[in-house]
């Protein structure tokens, strides 16, 4: 029989776990929680219509600093809420620059969310970038 931690989202078959692919450490569930906490839009979770930051609500805004900061905010609140066990070190939200251009132009249909954690019961620190298309 597998063993792990969790269930990994989005479920699927795998030859070595069975019917569901399992989260094996720490570092993979808590990386899962936090795409999950940013991905989640409040009122889509049952029994939690609060939880999330639902980054998708941002798709028609100014991508603009104070949308930037709005975002980092309440990244940073969902974090403290929902998972305490994990330390935000560093965050940051910002447009890349356009690929293919000399000059110093940003993608502004695209976001992207850089995260160093720390989980200091398992003494973990490590990053997260998670690209969102808008």
């Amino acid at each position: 029989m597998a063993e792990g931690i969790s269930v990994s989202l989005p479920l699927r078959v795998d030859p070595i776990d069975g019917l569901y692919g399992l989260n094996k450490n720490i570092k993979d569930l808590a990386e899962q929680n936090l795409k999950m906490v940013i991905l989640t839009s409040p009122g889509e979770r049952m029994m939690i219509p609060e939880f999330g930051v639902g980054i998708r609500k941002y798709l028609f805004e100014q991508n603009v600093g104070g949308t930037l900061e709005t975002i980092k905010n309440n990244i940073s609140a969902q974090v403290s809420k929902y998972l305490p066990y994990i330390t935000l070190k560093e965050l940051l939200v910002f447009s890349p620059r356009v690929q293919g251009t000399r000059t110093a132009e940003t993608d502004n249909t695209r976001l992207s969310i850089v995260i160093k954690y720390h989980i200091p019961a398992a003494n973990i620190v490590s990053n997260l970038t998670i690209p969102v298309t808008i």
